[in-house]
């Protein structure tokens, strides 16, 4: 796409994941555009690094589950408003919402009420096949336009008016397929007689809180049985510091990190990995390292999400293959003895855990849409084109 003006393009995206999926969008728009496109609105750390100017901190932002995210919410309504007027003021052309429809939706609900001119863009579906699939049915009176990560996840939402493209999940783009974990051990000093594990648990303070205190513990449990172990603790900003707060106390041999690149090192050298939910699961299933998912909630939590949710599994490669290769240790069945064992069936390379893992992340990989053109190239396209046919 030729033009002589420069596009303006407005990303909003509300917490560590989404900030990762937008610094690569911002990547491929500037591949395929050069000079011809700008970029304004809400990110984080890596969407700054590519040359966004973010409104605000997106941490005000990063709140995990029903109950919890209730005393942010004058916050986040404030903020809100400031993307509302932001977009005002800018008039750029076209609005790129990305994942956290909770958040996004109310910004395209106000737009549409002003009555903003702009094409109005999701990306990352809502997750309607788990709950809430009523949304599906009314989404279209907020956007223009939705961008799916799942090969699946169109048809929810296309017999409803509302144009759905499958454009594949950036996570088969980042460098994590490359990464072969040399010179990582000796960058931190650690000995090749070590035993490393790492250890993710999760990029909002909530969930750190909550989980890291269990995934010390187990740590310390499996230093006992073999003093070798290492944790490497891979972090985001938002966290950062609670992170190393936690862990200064715990007594164990670790480092924690705090750049993808190093993560992705970290991950070619660990013989397990213990993670809270989320992308990161899916990093580790493409780099093929053995590991569980262990996830906390507040009890109520809990008990509206087992009433309102209507999956199987939590984890997303269980969900892609419909069958449990990745062992989910949620609630009660997240303390430290089960995580420990599960650990240690894994790390067991002839066991028929490690063996059923191996075999499914290939099949992971195949479902996420590895092909010619990255995720984020084929995204780019789809926005230009949105732009192209709003303005005919």
């Amino acid at each position: 796409m030729t033009t002589n003006k420069k596009l303006k393009i407005y990303l909003v995206a509300g917490e560590p994941s989404g900030d990762l999926l937008g610094s690569r969008l911002m990547r491929a728009m500037k591949a395929k555009l050069g000079d011809n496109v700008e970029f304004c609105g809400v990110g984080g750390d890596t969407m700054e690094e590519e040359g966004l100017l973010s409104l605000f901190d997106i941490t005000d932002l990063a709140v995990m589950g029903l109950i919890e995210v209730i005393p942010s919410i004058p916050k986040v309504l404030r903020h809100i408003k400031e993307v509302v007027a932001d977009i005002k003021e800018k008039q750029p052309d076209v609005l790129v919402t990305i994942d956290s429809w909770s958040f996004s939706s109310r910004i395209h609900k106000a737009i549409r009420k002003q009555n903003i001119k702009l094409p109005q863009m999701h990306y990352v579906a809502p997750q309607v096949w788990a709950w809430k699939k009523k949304r599906a049915k009314t989404m279209y009176k907020y956007i223009d336009c939705l961008m799916t990560l799942l090969a699946q996840e169109p048809k929810y939402f296309t017999p409803y008016h509302l144009p759905a493209y499958f454009v594949g999940h950036p996570v088969i783009e980042s460098d994590v397929i490359k990464a072969d974990g040399s010179g990582f051990r000796k960058k931190y000093g650690i000995g090749e007689e070590k035993r490393i594990i790492s250890l993710l648990p999760g990029s909002r303070k909530n969930e750190v809180a909550r989980l890291l205190p269990v995934f010390i513990e187990t740590a310390k449990r499996l230093v006992k049985k073999d003093n070798n172990f290492y944790f490497v603790l891979p972090t985001v900003s938002t966290v950062e510091n609670n992170v190393k707060k936690m862990m200064q106390k715990s007594g164990l041999d670790y480092v924690v990190i705090d750049n993808e690149a190093d993560r992705y090192q970290a991950f070619h050298v660990s013989e397990a990995a213990i993670a809270a939910s989320g992308t990161v699961a899916l990093e580790l299933a493409i780099a093929g390292v053995p590991h569980i998912i262990a996830y906390r909630v507040a009890p109520l939590t809990a008990w509206l999400a087992k009433h309102l949710l209507h999956i199987q599994f939590v984890n997303l490669s269980n969900i892609l293959l419909g069958r449990e290769i990745v062992p989910e240790l949620l609630q009660e069945r997240c303390d430290a003895a089960n995580i420990e064992n599960h650990i240690l069936a894994l790390m067991d390379k002839k066991g028929q855990l490690y063996e059923k893992q191996q075999a499914g992340f290939k099949k992971v990989c195949t479902l996420l849409g590895m092909g010619e053109r990255t995720p984020s190239e084929n995204a780019c396209e789809v926005i230009l084109n949105q732009i192209k046919e709003y303005n005919k």
